[in-house]
C-alpha cells in the first residue's frame, strides 16, 4: 500500500538531506520518482541541504496540480512510483489533499518534508493539513540546537540579529532580495518566548573580568 508520510522538524535538523537520501535509496532500487520543492534557500527548482548536497527539482507554485502532473507523466509512458516533496510547509492545503489522492487512487508513495510551525510558533496551513491527512508523521531524530545548547524546538525570524514576531508568514531570507537583513535561527522554547537570540544573548552577557 502506498503511503503519505510527513517528515517534520525545525530548521537545521536535516530534512532536505533526508529528502535527497530518500530519493537516492528508492531510485537505486529501480523505482521512478519526481522531486518537488518551493522557496529553497539555494533558489528556484532545486533541493539543497546545508551539507552542500543539491539536486534539481520541480518548483511548486500556486498553479501546481500534483494529480494532473502524475496522470500526465504516466500518460506519456513514464512510471511514477513516488514523489519527494521538500519545503512542504509552503504547499496549499488543497495541494496536500491532491497528494493524498495521488497516494490513495494512483498508489504513488509521497514523502513530504517540512517544518511544522512558523516564526510565530503557529502552524503553517500546509503542515497542518499534512498532520491531519498523513498515514505517518515522523519527527526527525537529528536534534537542532539552540545557542544555549538545549534542544531547539522553535524557528525564529531575526532582523539585524533581533527576533521579530510580526510580518508575512513566508519571507525567505536567503532568497528574497527584498528580505535584506532577514535571517532565521532555531531556539529552545524558553528563549523563543523571551525573544533571546544568540546575538541578543551576547549583547547582554557580562563583560569578562579584568586580569
Amino acid at each position: 500500500m502506498a503511503e503519505l508520510v510527513f517528515f517534520s522538524g525545525t530548521m537545521d535538523c536535516g530534512k532536505s538531506t533526508l529528502a535527497l537520501q530518500m530519493h537516492h535509496n528508492h531510485a537505486a532500487r529501480g523505482r521512478h520518482g519526481l522531486l518537488f520543492t518551493q522557496h529553497d534557500r539555494a533558489g528556484t527548482a532545486v533541493i539543497s541541504s546545508r551539507l552542500g548536497l543539491a539536486r534539481r527539482a520541480d518548483e511548486v507554485t500556486a498553479a501546481t496540480d500534483f494529480w494532473e502532473l502524475v496522470l500526465a507523466r504516466r500518460g506519456a509512458g513514464h512510471a511514477v512510483d513516488y514523489l519527494v516533496c521538500d519545503e512542504a510547509q509552503f504547499y496549499a492545503p488543497e495541494q496536500v489533499e491532491a497528494l493524498a489522492r495521488v497516494v490513495d487512487e494512483l498508489e504513488v508513495d509521497v514523502f513530504a518534508f517540512g517544518i511544522t510551525t512558523d516564526f510565530r510558533a503557529r502552524l503553517f496551513p500546509g503542515s497542518a493539513r499534512f498532520v491531519e491527512l498523513a498515514d505517518r508523521v515522523e519527527v526527525l531524530q537529528v536534534r537542532a540546537l539552540c545557542w544555549c545548547g538545549a534542544r531547539a524546538t522553535h524557528n525564529a525570524r531575526t532582523v539585524g540579529g533581533r527576533m521579530v514576531v510580526e510580518g508575512a508568514q513566508v519571507v525567505v531570507g536567503d532568497v528574497d532580495p527584498s528580505a535584506e537583513d532577514v535571517a532565521y535561527e532555531v531556539l529552545c522554547r524558553r528563549h523563543h518566548v523571551r525573544r533571546m537570540t544568540a546575538a541578543t544573548a551576547r549583547a547582554h552577557a557580562p563583560a569578562p573580568a579584568g586580569g
